[in-house]
């Protein structure tokens, strides 16, 4: 198992990428508002609020959605994701991570491949 984290950075994408889980066989996820550094320290922190860089890379809003995958589907949501947002090689798109889970308690149904 996997857990899924991916920051989107385009806010209007997100009910896409679901819809594109829901295809794979992945019926659970989890989404959260959230700010990137960049958006925090030049809005919220007066010392940095003059660094253009943090200005130009912020956006004003961006969605973390965490869910738990199986092994077998991990590399297809990944794809997927890009397929709807880009390359995630290409700035401001976003980012994704899998990161190894040994445990998982609390989910309704055992996760199929």
């Amino acid at each position: 198992m996997q857990l899924l984290l991916a920051v989107i950075n385009h806010a209007e994408l997100v009910d896409d990428v679901l819809a594109g889980f829901v295809e794979l066989g992945i019926t659970g996820a989890t989404v959260l508002e959230s700010r990137g550094m960049g958006r925090v320290l030049s809005r919220d922190v007066p010392i940095f609020a003059g660094v253009p860089e943090l200005r130009e890379e912020s956006r004003p809003e961006n969605r973390t959605v965490l869910c738990v995958v199986s092994d077998e589907k991990a590399d297809s949501a990944i794809i997927m994701i890009q397929a709807v947002i880009g390359s995630l090689e290409q700035p401001g798109a976003g980012i994704a991570c899998l990161l190894p889970l040994t445990r998982v308690v609390g989910l309704a149904r055992e996760l199929g491949g």
